[in-house]
């Protein structure tokens, strides 16, 4: 797999993660640490709970990566193709993050147009409402398939591989990568329920998401001006 850096796989996904999985999945994990999790739980049944939802991600990730290895195998992403989903990524965490910061109303478009699917506005609403295990698995299940920049961006990773193996890998890695940032956050609210510091966190991953943001749009303006520059060059 020369095309790809396992390495910067972890990093970028890890950092990226803090910011950007904060900002577009946070509403998810604060939404069922709420919801779901019981103020009389000890810790380690909270716990177990938010690392069944970031497996429930993880599964779908490693899924979606296989499939994206195996189309990898029948078609090449020119630089344009690349540069232009990059450029969309970007463009997604740059809104993704003023809408967090109260300046325009991005996410809540995104959120309206998701719950115009009556399966997974009715699905995604009884695993919230279950108190079974497992439901924490199935939110995370359903979480993976929800529109991502992120999750795109490694994907075409993933479909660089032109392997399903190879292309489940790169996503595995990236959804344990994210699992520290939305677990902390999962276990933060869970223990901390201060509007105060909710809104502190939420700021911080506005500004985060806002400058991956702009570096994801650098990206993809290299892939559009460089005719020699390959995902590799990205890595």
């Amino acid at each position: 797999m020369e095309s790809v850096n396992l390495l910067s796989i972890i990093a970028i996904a890890f950092l990226g993660s803090f910011g950007h999985c904060i900002g577009m999945c946070g509403g998810i994990v604060m939404a069922y640490s709420t919801a779901k999790i019981d103020g009389s739980w000890s810790r380690l049944m909270q716990a177990q709970s938010h690392i069944l939802y970031s497996l429930g991600r993880v599964t779908t990730y490693t899924l979606l990566g296989a499939l994206f290895g195996a189309l990898g195998g029948v078609a090449t992403f020119s630089n344009t193709a690349n540069g232009t989903l990059l450029l969309i990524a970007g463009i997604a965490m740059i809104l993704s993050g003023l809408s967090l910061l109260g300046k325009i109303k991005f996410l809540t478009l995104i959120e309206h147009s998701l719950s115009a699917n009556a399966w997974y506005q009715s699905t995604f609403k009884a695993a919230l409402r279950s108190r079974s295990r497992l439901s924490f698995y199935l939110l995370g299940l359903l979480n993976g398939l929800l529109p991502c920049g992120f999750v795109y961006f490694f994907a075409i990773t993933a479909a660089s591989t032109a392997s399903p193996l190879w292309g489940a890998l790169v996503m595995l890695i990236f959804g344990l990568s994210t699992i520290p940032a939305l677990f902390s956050l999962g276990f933060f609210v869970g223990v901390f329920r201060q509007g105060s510091l909710r809104a502190l966190m939420i700021k911080l991953a506005a500004l985060a998401v806002v400058a991956y943001g702009g570096m994801t749009l650098y990206s993809g303006y290299g892939y559009l001006t460089d005719p020699t520059k390959t995902l590799r060059d990205c890595h």
